[in-house]
């Protein structure tokens, strides 16, 4: 009916509104009922003698091509007597048998053949068609041929690999591979109703390259007014196959989505048993809000396929024939239709899955925002905090979920082998944080900055409690505090002589910025217990 209506067809639905009696076709012979509503209906037009009538079952140029008064689909077998099929006509190329499930031809010709109609409503129908075709007297009489090789009909049952899509700038066509044809009905006869969906979702202008999705816009379901209880059931399925970064982020995202909790059934397979603390960290904080949610841990050794089909009992993924092409960003689809008659669901092809993790590890050089903590995204937007000394800058760095040591220590020697400052964090320190900032906490400066050393020092009072005044090498110094005073230490800090000021309790997370050679003669101040732990990438500007 959608496609009627874009080429703008009158369609009259026969049998609209009435009881079904013509058997139970999926499983045996019936149908008549269908000739007899053809019967009825075609004596109205018995005597007009230009009118040409196509019958579709639930183009005319190529029909009057074809040079004879009725037309009927064919098919590959015999149904559903296949006794018959000795009788049927030689055919050197092309599909020989009959098929019902659509035919066209000039109204007094369709009228006159189905006014023959005797039978029950449950008899079959093509049956009936098959043994007048056979007739050769009839079919000489009523001028009748079969659509052998699809140019105006293609049946799909025992035919889908026949047919593919032709893409076109602005319309998309089915072609018939097995004879070079563009047939102008598809017909899904048998258990194709899914392919046929398939096929509905491009034909003719569903989904083009030029004008991307036809119909994404038609019927739109407006939730402005909808209360909550009605509001369609969304679900979101997680599959944690390999270990992924920020999965903690990814998952705290969840539940902040503009829609509903109420509304939302949440289903995560996890399979990597470095992210069961992970998950059950956010299920414990968030159980309340997905009471419905199913969870399938690694202790399941439940294989991806059959986690996707728990997920989807319906069919979690099937490639389209343009999946590669649809990729690119022309337009998407996630509409679902439904087949009044039969119990399948049918997804469009173009409905993506979103994903936020790859296989590279170089995150950090990849387009978005997964890799920011939400303190460092505060200091990009937020004005910047109060200077404690002197140039001396306080800012947040990392998020406290996301503090990590991040390869131990120095243990306390003054030596180190170097070689580890390695390319991510470059990134982040040289082009994607520090450097901004440093621009805009020191007007005038334009660097180009080389971070020579990272490294993470630790200070104990049985160890190396403090460190004495001395000036950086660096041209400028960052201090990211990794754990937390009167928590995991008492005392340290930092110095500056001669302003004669101290940073004593940096916050976890945060870093405080100061200028290294020449003015800021500083010194590490005791810790008197525990253990503090800190991360120093020291930055040299490089001048052009």
């Amino acid at each position: 009916m959608k496609t009627a209506a874009h080429f703008n067809y009158t369609v009259k639905v026969l049998g609209l509104g009435e009881e079904w009696k013509g058997g139970d076709v999926a499983k045996t012979v019936g149908g008549g009922q269908k000739v007899r509503w053809l019967k009825k209906e075609l004596l109205r037009h018995k005597d007009d003698q230009n009118k040409v009538v196509l019958f579709v079952d639930s183009c005319c140029t190529s029909f009057h091509r074809v040079g004879h008064k009725v037309l009927f689909s064919a098919e590959g077998f015999c149904w559903p007597d296949q006794k018959l099929a000795s009788k049927y006509p030689t055919v050197h190329s092309g599909k020989r048998y009959l098929n019902s499930g659509g035919f066209m031809g000039f109204a007094p010709e369709m009228a006159a053949l189905v006014q023959q109609w005797k039978y029950k409503d449950n008899d079959d129908d093509q049956l009936f068609y098959t043994r007048i075709y056979l007739d050769k007297a009839q079919r000489t009489k009523y001028n009748m041929t079969l659509d052998h090789r699809s140019r105006i009909f293609q049946n799909l049952n025992g035919a889908v690999d026949e047919v593919v899509l032709k893409f076109e700038r602005a319309k998309v066509r089915a072609r018939n591979v097995a004879y070079d044809t563009l047939p102008v009905i598809i017909h899904g006869n048998g258990p194709t109703k899914l392919q046929l969906n398939y096929l509905g979702n491009y034909v003719p202008a569903s989904w083009t390259y030029e004008g991307g999705c036809g119909g994404c816009d038609d019927d739109l379901l407006l939730l402005d007014d909808v209360s909550v209880s009605d509001l369609p059931l969304v679900y979101v399925a997680v599959f944690i196959l390999k270990p992924t970064p920020f999965i903690e982020e990814f998952l705290d995202r969840l539940t902040s989505m503009n829609y509903p909790a109420s509304r939302i059934r949440l289903f995560i397979h996890n399979n990597v048993v470095y992210h069961e603390r992970h998950v059950d960290s956010f299920w414990q904080k968030h159980k309340a809000l997905f009471p419905e949610a199913v969870l399938i841990g690694p202790e399941e050794n439940l294989p991806e396929a059959q986690a996707r089909t728990m997920a989807v009992p319906e069919g979690f993924y099937s490639r389209s024939e343009d999946y590669s092409r649809s990729c690119r960003p022309r337009g998407r689809k996630s509409t679902t239709h439904y087949s009044p008659t039969k119990p399948y669901t049918l997804y469009h092809p173009h409905t993506l899955p979103l994903h936020t993790n790859t296989d590279s590890p170089n995150h950090l050089f990849r387009p978005g925002l997964d890799w920011f903590s939400p303190g460092l995204v505060l200091v990009l937007t937020a004005p910047l905090s109060p200077q404690p000394c002197q140039d001396v800058y306080w800012f947040p760095a990392f998020s406290e979920e996301n503090v990590r040591r991040p390869g131990g220590d120095d243990g306390g020697i003054n030596a180190s082998a170097g070689g580890y400052e390695n390319k991510e964090w470059l990134k982040f320190l040289k082009r994607l944080y520090l450097t901004p900032v440093t621009e805009e906490l020191y007007p005038g400066y334009y660097p180009k900055a080389q971070a020579v050393m990272n490294f993470v020092v630790r200070y104990r009072p049985d160890e190396q409690p403090s460190l004495r005044p001395h000036h950086d090498s660096s041209t400028f110094t960052v201090n990211i505090a990794l754990n937390s005073k009167n928590i995991d230490y008492e005392g340290g800090g930092c110095r500056f002589l001669r302003y004669s000021c101290s940073v004593e309790a940096p916050r976890k997370g945060w870093s405080f910025m100061h200028p290294g050679r020449l003015t800021h003669y500083h010194e590490g101040l005791p810790t008197t217990s525990g253990t503090v732990t800190s991360w120093f990438p020291s930055m040299t500007l490089l001048l052009s």
